[in-house]
């Protein structure tokens, strides 16, 4: 077929200590790359991997309780020496891959901390996806859509060889706004790159990794490629850390995925991008992209989280519980 696009995706779970300081992201960056190296040879002989996601952390988690801890002992610019490791076995192998998560300073917002994701591919790094929604209270880095002037794209798509691809980083999923943006923006293919824990996880009573990643492929008829931490306890406390990485196609089907529970894997699922572009062109019903009322929804008109402007380059646990409290009263008001 003309124009076809087909291809496997391989989503790498990890189970890797966190690193402390910037030396020991090395280490990380060498099991992903011997991860690559498997997943490409694994599919070698099938449809070949053009597509690979690492998960949230697998770099190097917001562990410190600061954002100075943070800034003084594992953020760095991008691009760094393990971006560039990347864009080598893009190279090598002809491939894309959604980057680990990592902590990034930026000159041009200095005092920031972003959780950043790279893609990555033959030409070198394509965009960077810097977490609009952390995980507060805990999360105490920046979301670029707090600093006053920000003027990058808070969601950016890339237009590649394999589809248009945009990501977005664990919790910003539960905020059904974000990945309908990326849609917005073009994305086919929405790579979900994340450290989901227990109980919040793969299997019942909740599930809502599952239940999540499947809403929002039915809801913005786009593949869904969703990495998930795989670290055991001793790695990541104090939470527990269940995998269950898995793809999702356009209509909520899940083609691949790990078993739930801690550990490495590495998952391998096809990707038609050319039915779903078919999909999306020729469907009239269950197309709510199309059938999108945008004026209808006035939550969108007033301003909600923070509630009030505040210096985001100086947050704690505690600062982020303060700021909560705020926008509960506000929005109980």
């Amino acid at each position: 077929m003309e124009n076809q696009i087909r291809y496997s995706v391989a989503v790498c779970q990890t189970d890797m200590p966190n690193p402390l300081d910037r030396r020991q992201m090395q280490r990380n960056t060498d099991r992903m790359l011997a991860m690559i190296e498997s997943a490409v040879a694994g599919a070698a002989p099938f449809l070949p991997v053009r597509l690979i996601v690492f998960p949230e952390f697998a770099h190097a988690a917001p562990i410190y309780p600061t954002l100075a801890e943070l800034r003084e002992k594992l953020a760095l610019p991008i691009p760094n020496e393990q971006t560039e490791r990347l864009v080598e076995a893009a190279r090598a192998h002809a491939i894309y891959i959604q980057s680990g998560s990592m902590l990034e300073i930026d000159p041009k917002w200095p005092g920031a901390v972003f959780n950043t994701t790279c893609l990555i591919g033959p030409e070198g790094i394509l965009y960077k996806y810097r977490k609009v929604n952390p995980w507060i209270p805990y999360e105490v880095h920046t979301s670029p859509h707090d600093l006053d002037g920000y003027d990058e794209p808070l969601f950016p798509v890339a237009n590649t060889p394999i589809g248009k691809i945009g990501c977005a980083i664990c919790y910003d999923w539960l905020f059904p706004e974000t990945i309908r943006q990326l849609a917005a923006n073009g994305a086919e293919i929405l790579i979900r790159v994340s450290a989901y824990m227990d109980p919040w996880g793969a299997t019942e009573p909740m599930a809502w990794w599952t239940v999540i990643n499947r809403a929002r492929a039915i809801e913005n008829i786009g593949y869904v490629v969703a990495a998930n931490q795989g670290a055991s306890l001793r790695h990541y406390p104090p939470y527990s850390w269940p995998g269950g990485s898995q793809v999702v196609d356009f209509d909520g089907r899940v083609l691949a995925e790990a078993s739930p529970g801690p550990g490495e894997r590495i998952v391998v699922a096809p990707v038609d991008v050319s039915a779903l572009r078919h999909e999306r062109a020729t469907r009239m019903g269950h197309h709510m992209l199309a059938h999108l009322r945008t004026e209808a929804y006035t939550v969108y008109r007033s301003h909600v989280y923070p509630a009030r402007r505040t210096d985001p380059t100086g947050l704690s646990y505690e600062r982020n519980c303060e700021l909560i409290a705020e926008t509960k009263k506000l929005v109980a008001e």
